[in-house]
């Protein structure tokens, strides 16, 4: 019914190749194979339509099966992954899930039934409305996690439109709202969906060789790891079209190192929310970080220098949070912004702005240049409280050398002081010896 159309394009494109998983190939046909049997399966374990299911999995031939069989069944999908697993039981809570399915790494399934049922007042609408829904998590990075429900028929109408064809690699996770968005646009448009359970610069570079992988969508923090390790030299990217990324801001010189490295592959800033879904957008060239985004079902405005969007596959609401929407509807990002006509550039969010003697600084343009550092794998730009100013600049640098921390403030100091005005000039620094990002490749500011 709601995925007809999906099903549809699956059946006229049955022998083509859908999904690669586990270094197998699995045809659009034996997907509806196994969609067809998790249907059945569902109706054996007795789940009510509507009924709230958590699922925690990764990309595989089975999760994606039991996702659009439990989309045909009018469930509403609390989605996971091992990004959240030390929070799933507190997720499954927030959801009210009365089923939890959890898939293991070799695709076995766990199904089991909870004493709970599930009341909010948004889940009763879907039911009303017949509808299937799905339960976003936000990262978190900034605060709770929030949970944004989603009407799953506006959320995938836009991929009705028929496009491209790529063979695509599912780097985003399962429960991201950029994973769903790259599962849904190549399933729709008959591409094949190359899967990772290794989502190391190594193993995706030879993923993108040996599945001749078209489109990465991905984060600004995993290409510049990929640059880092020089993964890339020891592989064949020419298949490479597309790089997408979006998740967090892009540093200036991050992009511009790549485009250098890569001036063949084409960049596309995307811009997206668990709250309103993936935007179409068009980057002004591959090393601008300028953007137009939009798109049919979206609107856009920027009011006092912030992002504000109305669309038609926006969240119905938060199960745990107040509502973000202004009185007139439009959903409030909290991304600021500059604006070049009918281009902007995303800044920051403004729970990152660091306030120094009312002077803004936005961690990402200070990350932007301590990166070209010699010896500097990674730097997370946060705040710390000042007496005098208010706040002041803080850097958590990984370094590739051995240098202590008062060899390196001194190079530092010297490094930026032709580069940034002294506010904005980290005045205490640390140095750790590990990542700091999170499991989505998204860059972690805060301790």
């Amino acid at each position: 019914m709601f995925i007809d159309f999906i099903i549809d394009r699956f059946q006229k494109n049955s022998e083509k190749d859908a999904l690669i998983w586990n270094n197998e190939a699995f045809t659009f046909g034996r997907m509806i194979e196994l969609f067809q049997n998790w249907k059945l399966k569902l109706e054996d374990e007795r789940v009510p339509k509507g009924s709230v299911v958590a699922l925690d999995a990764d990309f595989s031939p089975t999760s994606i099966a039991l996702l659009l069989s439990l989309i045909e069944s009018k469930s509403i999908i609390a989605l996971l992954s091992k990004a959240v697993r030390e929070k799933k039981e507190e997720f499954c809570e927030i959801a009210e899930a009365e089923y939890i399915i959890s898939l293991s790494s070799d695709d076995k399934v766990s199904f089991m039934k909870q004493e709970r049922k599930a009341e909010h007042e948004i889940h009763a609408k879907l039911r009303d409305l017949g509808h299937p829904g799905v339960i976003l998590f936000s990262s978190g990075s900034t605060g709770k996690s929030k949970a944004a429900v989603h009407d799953f028929v506006p959320l995938i109408e836009k991929f009705k439109t028929p496009r491209h064809a790529k063979r695509t690699l599912a780097f985003l996770l399962f429960d991201h709202i950029g994973g769903l968005n790259t599962m849904f646009y190549t399933f729709s448009n008959s591409g094949c969906l190359v899967t990772v359970q290794d989502r190391a610069p190594e193993a995706v570079c030879e993923a993108i060789e040996k599945y001749q992988v078209q489109t990465l969508p991905t984060s600004p923090t995993f290409i510049n790891l990929i640059m880092l390790s020089e993964a890339y030299k020891g592989h064949n990217l020419g298949s490479l079209e597309l790089v997408t990324y979006g998740t967090e801001v892009m540093p200036e010189t991050t992009l511009k190192k790549f485009h250098s490295i890569f001036p063949s592959i084409r960049l596309l800033q995307t811009y997206g929310l668990s709250e309103v879904g993936i935007l179409r957008s068009k980057s002004k060239s591959s090393d601008s970080l300028w953007v137009k985004v939009g798109g049919e079902e979206f609107q856009t405005r920027v009011r006092n220098g912030m992002l504000e969007i109305k669309a038609q596959s926006a969240m119905l609401g938060y199960l745990n949070a107040p509502s973000p929407y202004t009185e007139d509807g439009w959903f409030m990002t909290q991304d600021a912004v500059e604006v070049d006509g009918d281009y902007i550039r995303i800044l920051g969010r403004t729970s990152e702005i660091i306030n120094v003697g009312g002077e803004k600084v936005f961690p990402a343009e200070v990350e932007s240049i301590i990166q070209l550092m010699e010896g500097v794998q990674e730097v997370a730009v946060s705040s710390v409280p000042n007496p005098i100013t208010g706040q002041m600049v803080k850097a958590t640098i990984k370094l590739a050398t051995s240098e202590n921390i008062k060899d390196f403030r001194h190079r530092l100091l010297q490094y930026c002081k032709d580069k940034l005005p002294s506010y904005k000039i980290p005045q205490k620094l640390v140095l750790v010896d590990r990542w700091m990002h999170n499991d989505r490749f998204k860059k972690m500011r805060k301790d």
